[in-house]
Parts: structure tokens; sequence; C-alpha cells
């Protein structure tokens, strides 16, 4: 827990976001080291990586957890260790084998809630996706996790009001991080910015989650 309300966490995807730049395949040496790293820099949490994505992703995740994750310096600090999943039960338990040795561990858990992503990927109505997401953090719940991110995928091209009720949702049923990104690097920044604004005033119990933001910058516009 940080109790100042101002401090600005750093969450870094390294070694999940960025490792699905082209020729940026690391072995599970090379990602033990990247997080030691990240931990000597004081980074407050190291997504570690896509348990489900194989047998090897979910090794070096366990080994980041079990490793960096208790790593405890002279100071008391010790990173997060983070493990991405989509919003169903075998991805999020696997997550959850994967970082529940590290001293604080976290699921993230997604799913998509633009239209044109539910509609043409998902396959999904808005209130199955919501049933759905809601499940998914009671779920991590269920299994002992008290640290869980939400994400609504490609929240940038979202309906405010969808995302107000989504958000409002999976708060409720136990989500303590909320990650809103801009999958595909559609907004500009002050557009984002008053995104942000329109969820911290809208979404219920907003006030007692973390806001997350992840950005990206296909097309320039960041």
């Amino acid at each position: 827990h940080i109790p100042d309300p101002d401090y600005v966490r750093i969450f870094d995807t390294t070694l999940r976001d960025g490792e699905q730049s082209p020729g940026a395949t690391l072995t599970s040496s090379e990602k033990l080291e990247i997080a030691r790293m990240l931990a000597k820099l004081g980074v407050d949490i190291i997504e570690a990586g896509f348990p489900i994505a194989s047998p090897d992703d979910f090794d070096a995740v366990k080994q980041i957890a079990t490793v960096v994750g208790n790593e405890v310096y002279d100071d008391g600090y010790v990173p997060v260790i983070c493990g991405l999943s989509r919003a169903n039960e075998k991805d999020i338990k696997r997550a959850w084998d994967a970082v529940k040795s590290a001293k604080l561990p976290r699921v993230h858990t997604f799913i998509a809630t633009s239209p044109i992503h539910m509609e043409t990927k998902l396959n999904k109505t808005p209130d199955e996706v919501v049933n759905i997401a809601v499940n998914a953090v009671k779920y991590a719940r269920s299994l002992g996790c008290e640290d869980i991110e939400f994400s609504p995928e490609d929240a940038g091209r979202s309906e405010p009001e969808f995302l107000y009720r989504i958000l409002s949702a999976v708060i409720e049923a136990g989500a303590t991080t909320l990650n809103i990104p801009d999958t595909t690097g559609w907004n500009m920044p002050w557009e984002f910015g008053s995104l942000i604004e329109a969820l911290r005033a809208n979404v219920d119990g907003a006030e007692n989650v973390v806001f997350s933001t992840h950005c990206q910058n296909d097309l320039g516009l960041a």
C-alpha cells in the first residue's frame, strides 16, 4: 500500500508487451536479468509475461516471481510481479500459478470493450462482455489474488458510457487497478486526458482504485 495519493507508479511491460517487438524474443535467463535490472531501477510493478502463451513463458514468469519477487531491498522495496491473462478461468489460473510465489503478486486480466472489437473479434454483446469481465475478476479473487488489474482493451475507441458501466462493475467485483489502454494508438493526447478525467468522475468506486494508462504510438499521435 502506498499512502500518498499523488504517487505515480511505474508499471513496466518490457517483458510482456516489449517482447512483441520484432526480433525481441528473450530467453528465460535474459528475462530474469532484465527483471533484476528493473528492480534495481525501483520499478513498482513488473509485468513479467503472459503465462498462458507458452510453457517457456510460464516458467520465466514463475522464476521472476520466485526470485526477483522475493528480493527485498534494505529500504523494504520489492516489486509487484504481474502476469497477464485474458478474461477466462484457464488463463487466470495459469497467471496466478506463475506469480503467486512473489511477495506482491498481481493478475492483470483484460477483455475488449470497443464496439468493433466486441462485434468482430469477440462476437459478444456488451452485456456478455460485462458478465465475462466481472466473473474473471471474481475468479481471480477466489484463487487468493488480492491485487487485480483490469483492462478494457481498445478503451480509446470504446463508448464512454459503456466504460463507466464495465469499470464500475469490475471494481465492485474486486478489481484494484484499472488500466486504460489506447490499444490502437487512436487517441490524441488531449482526448486521452479527457477520457481519464471522465472515468474518474463517472465510474462508481473510482476513488478506491488506482488508474493506470497504457498508450501506444503506432500512428505517431503521442
